[in-house]
């Protein structure tokens, strides 16, 4: 791994630093990060030809190099870990994922669990390896991760467990465990309607009404 990468990143990123921009940023986050004040194409776009340059360094250094960048201060350094866990992960092996995993358990909040599910998603590749103890996990933001890890999956969607792991976890009253589960049958329903419209409605009792109307918002279902 590179002792340069950081100090190059951050001369990429110094021309899109706009420190007024950062006070908004954080309270869209609650105030729980702080931040550079960099918009996401930006960020992209100056990052982008040193990810590139990581690419076959294999899951070892991207990791390390990953952790480096979620030890620091600002959020932006955590997208840029993101990004480059997204970049590269086909050099992620099934075995990968308890590691890919432990992102979720710091400095969590949805941006960044959002992206990171979206990542072992690609990784399992319609598999679900590690899923069901992620489920189970005391940690949230890993119950989540469980929730979304076929989005976009389509076709490739196990519907009965997407459907158990909907009602594993539908009596929690936490807010972004409900809008997980109404998220993945919505993005479901974009493949089967009538499945979701159908689940939904035997099980209406047993979701919270936020999961409902998140799995049901770009159909009509009879109530």
């Amino acid at each position: 791994m590179s002792s340069d990468f950081l100090p190059q990143l951050d001369s990429a990123l110094a021309p899109f630093i706009d420190p007024s921009r950062a006070p908004a940023m954080r309270a869209y986050m609650r105030d729980q990060f702080d931040y550079l004040g960099i918009g996401t194409p930006q960020r992209r776009t100056a990052a982008k030809p040193l990810l590139k340059a990581l690419a076959g360094s294999g899951a070892d250094v991207l990791l390390a190099q990953a952790w480096q960048l979620w030890a620091l201060p600002q959020r932006e350094y955590q997208y840029v870990a993101l990004d480059l866990l997204a970049m590269h992960w086909k050099e992620f092996k099934i075995d990968d994922i308890p590691r890919l995993l432990q992102f979720c358990r710091e400095k969590s909040w949805w941006d960044t669990v959002d992206a990171l599910a979206s990542t072992v998603g690609d990784v399992l590749r319609y598999g679900h390896e590690h899923m069901d103890a992620a489920l189970k996990h005391e940690n949230m933001w890993m119950r989540r991760v469980a929730v979304l890890h076929q989005l976009g999956w389509r076709e490739h969607v196990d519907v009965n467990r997407l459907f158990e792991y909907s009602l594993a976890l539908a009596h929690e009253k936490e807010f972004f465990i409900q809008k997980a589960i109404g998220w993945a049958l919505r993005d479901f329903a974009r493949h089967d309607a009538q499945t979701v419209r159908t689940f939904t409605l035997e099980q209406k009792h047993r979701l919270s009404p936020l999961t409902f109307r998140e799995a049901n918002k770009h159909f009509k279902a009879p109530e």
